[in-house]
């Protein structure tokens, strides 16, 4: 048997597993259509494809209203950065690897939703909004994901090995046949 996730029965393992893909699709759905709704707007602007052109606007602005934009462009995709690798269900990932899959998925995500967005009535492609979703998804799991694990890893290790039921007792030592030299 292997161990592949978090302590406790497979039917326990498969829960946390079911619940991380459950609350992954209802973010994704909220996202989207949140995303994805028409804005009434008299005049839309060209599509910001200058990278960081948005981010030294938002900038300029005030201390609070800069924090608002440029929060707000983080936060909406930044809960995958927690959900995604908790759908994966590993604990013994590479941190690293397990940044790099969450970080490229969130990217490839958030590419996808602001392609679908740029066909939307008032809505325009933006690369900032791009960079600021796939920031708040990098810090959200640097910050949560290596501590939980870590948890998650060291309350197994205290419940120690389980081990497996025997169906059978043990017969003693298994028989060896003895060599049997060549016949002339």
């Amino acid at each position: 048997m292997q161990g592949h996730g978090y302590g406790g029965t497979p039917a326990l393992r498969y829960r946390y597993r079911a619940a991380g893909c459950v609350l992954l699709v209802a973010h994704l759905l909220a996202v989207g259509w949140l995303a994805l709704r028409p804005l009434t707007a008299p005049w839309v602007t060209a599509a910001p494809l200058e990278p960081l052109a948005t981010i030294r606007a938002d900038l300029a602005l005030s201390p609070w209203e800069a924090t608002r934009a440029i929060g707000a462009g983080m936060l909406p995709l930044a809960p995958l950065g927690v959900l995604l690798p908790w759908a994966r269900g590993r604990l013994a990932a590479s941190p690293l690897g397990s940044l790099t899959r969450t970080v490229f998925t969130s990217a490839m995500l958030s590419l996808a939703l602001q392609v679908v967005q740029s066909g939307v009535v008032g809505q325009v492609l933006d690369v900032d909004a791009l960079l600021l979703n796939v920031t708040g998804v990098a810090i959200t799991h640097l910050a949560v994901v290596p501590a939980v694990r870590a948890r998650l890893r060291r309350r197994g290790d205290r419940r120690g090995p389980q081990a497996l039921p025997r169906k059978e007792a043990a017969q003693g030592r298994t028989p060896t046949i003895p060599r049997v030299g060549v016949a002339p």
